[in-house]
C-alpha cells in the first residue's frame, strides 16, 4: 500500500514539473547538431515526429511544456564559455534550462508542431530585433548641447507617440508596423492591438517594448522609417494610415502615398491590385509636437515604407 502510495506521489510530482525543449527548426540547424556522437538522430523529418511525439505524451500525462529555439551556435559558445564538454547530453540540458529563463519560448497547447514552429521563428525575430534595437539605442550617446542621455529621450518620445497614436486611433483591433532603415540592418516591429467590450486595450507588452525601441531609434538616428496602422471593427472597411520619420518627428503620409505604397510591389515596382473592404487614408491628427520633432527641428528627408502584413 506504502509503495502505492509513493508511486501516485511521484506521478502527482511529475505532472507539475515544467519542462522545456530545444528544438533545431531547420536542417540547416540540425545537420550542425550531428557533428556530435551523442546526438543520435540521423534524419530531420523523423527527429522533429519524436518531438511531437513526446510533446503530445507530456500533454497527455497533465505535463506543461515550453519548447525553446536551440542554436548550435549559441549552444558551442555557451559550453566553450563554461567550460563543458559539447558532446555531453547534460550540457545541452543546461543549455536549454538556460534557454527557458532567457530565451525566445513557446507553449506548447496541444497546436501541430508545424503551426508551433512559425511562432517561435517569430519569437526569436522579435527577440532579436528588440536586443539589436537597443544596442544600438544605447550607442548613440548624450546630446552635445544639453548632455541629455539620446537615446533615454527618443525612447520616452516614441513611447508618447505610441500612446498618442492607440489614443486617436478608432474603436476595434489595431495592428500597427514600424519600419527603420536607416540603420545597419533595416528593422522590422509590429504590434497587434485588440480593444475588449468595454473599450480597454489589450496588448502584448513584450511587442510593445519592441515597437518602442524600434520607432526610438528610428528618432535618435533620425533614420529613414516609417509607421502604418491597420485598423479593424466588424461591419466596416479596414482603415490604413500612416506616417514617415522625419526630423525626430512623425510626419502624416496622404491618403494617395500610403495607397502607392500599399499597392505597389516592393521588390518590382509593378502596381498590386488594392484590397477589397480597404480604405487608405489620411491618419488621425497627432499634434504639432508629434509632427515636428523635438524643438522643432526638421531633419533627414526619411521616407516611410508600408508593407502588407
Amino acid at each position: 500500500m506504502a509503495h502505492t502510495d509513493h508511486t501516485t506521489m511521484r506521478s502527482v510530482l511529475h505532472r507539475e514539473i515544467a519542462g522545456t525543449i530545444g528544438l533545431l527548426t531547420d536542417e540547416y540547424d540540425f545537420r550542425a547538431m550531428r557533428r556530435y556522437r551523442s546526438f543520435e538522430f540521423d534524419d530531420h523529418e523523423t527527429y522533429l515526429e519524436q518531438v511531437e511525439a513526446l510533446l503530445k505524451k507530456r500533454a497527455a500525462q497533465g505535463s506543461h511544456t515550453t519548447v525553446a529555439l536551440f542554436d548550435p551556435q549559441e549552444y558551442a559558445d555557451f559550453c566553450e564559455g563554461g567550460g563543458l564538454d559539447p558532446d555531453l547530453p547534460s550540457s545541452r540540458t543546461r543549455f536549454t534550462a538556460e534557454l527557458a529563463a532567457t530565451g525566445p519560448t513557446v507553449p506548447y497547447e496541444g497546436q501541430e508542431l508545424a503551426d508551433l514552429v512559425p511562432v517561435l521563428v517569430d519569437e526569436a525575430v522579435r527577440q532579436a530585433t528588440w536586443e539589436y534595437a537597443s544596442t544600438l539605442l544605447a550607442r548613440v550617446g548624450t546630446c552635445a548641447t544639453c548632455g541629455e542621455d539620446i537615446g533615454r529621450t527618443a525612447f520616452a518620445r516614441a513611447s508618447n507617440l505610441l500612446a498618442r497614436i492607440l489614443d486617436t486611433a478608432p474603436p476595434g483591433g489595431r495592428h500597427l508596423v514600424c519600419s527603420v532603415s536607416g540603420t545597419p540592418e533595416t528593422l522590422v516591429a509590429a504590434l497587434h492591438v485588440d480593444q475588449d467590450s468595454e473599450g480597454t486595450t489589450e496588448l502584448d507588452e513584450a511587442e510593445a517594448l519592441e515597437f518602442t525601441t524600434v520607432l526610438a531609434l528610428g528618432i535618435a538616428t533620425r533614420s529613414p522609417g516609417g509607421l502604418v496602422t491597420r485598423a479593424t471593427a466588424p461591419g466596416a472597411p479596414d482603415r490604413v494610415y500612416g506616417w514617415r520619420l522625419r526630423g525626430g518627428g512623425l510626419e502624416p503620409l496622404t491618403a494617395g502615398e500610403v495607397f502607392d505604397a500599399y499597392c505597389t510591389d516592393v521588390e518590382s515596382g509593378d502596381l498590386i491590385s488594392p484590397e477589397s473592404g480597404v480604405d487608405y487614408c489620411a491618419p488621425p491628427d497627432l499634434g504639432d509636437e508629434a509632427r515636428s520633432g523635438e524643438a522643432g527641428e526638421e531633419g533627414g528627408e526619411g521616407s516611410g515604407t508600408a508593407h502588407r502584413h
